[in-house]
């Protein structure tokens, strides 16, 4: 696998029940229908999107540090309800300096105040919030666009 094609998709906790989980917050769509419509954009972008999703903050770490041997080059990434709690994750999204975008598809600043701070927006390339899940959408685009223009 070349490194300029890969492009790793990372969702947390509770992301597994999307399209049955308080639709009115998360939308309709499923977790598997989210991942097919982003590796139909993704292909047709000749990028190769892997996935990974798990409730499990353990198992989130080990699929980051394995991002560098996978030869990655961005990684879209929702951490969940991890976004505000785990120093952990951020800890090795640090350690290997791959460049990320943050996703929620909530506007988690117009929610609860615990869920207005992110221990990751401000070591990401970016963060979207709040458009569903157009935001990973966007997210893939942002990132076509800086691998077709070589940028970091």
């Amino acid at each position: 696998m070349k490194k300029k094609n890969n492009i790793l998709l990372i969702n947390g906790p509770n992301l597994n029940l999307l399209g049955t989980r308080q639709p009115e917050i998360y939308g309709k769509y499923t977790l598997i229908d989210l991942i097919k419509i982003l590796k139909k954009q993704a292909k047709k972008n000749d990028i190769n999107l892997l996935d990974f999703q798990s409730n499990s903050e353990h198992l989130l770490i080990e699929k980051i540090h394995t991002a560098k041997e996978k030869l990655i080059r961005y990684i879209i990434f929702n951490p969940a309800a991890f976004t505000h709690s785990s120093i952990a994750l951020r800890d090795a999204l640090l350690a290997i300096d791959i460049p990320f975008i943050e996703v929620h598809i909530s506007n988690i600043y117009a929610r609860d105040n615990f869920r207005s701070h992110s221990w990751f927006s401000d070591i990401s390339q970016g963060v979207i919030s709040g458009f569903g899940i157009d935001g990973y959408l966007w997210a893939l685009k942002t990132i076509i666009n800086r691998i077709t223009n070589n940028k970091k």
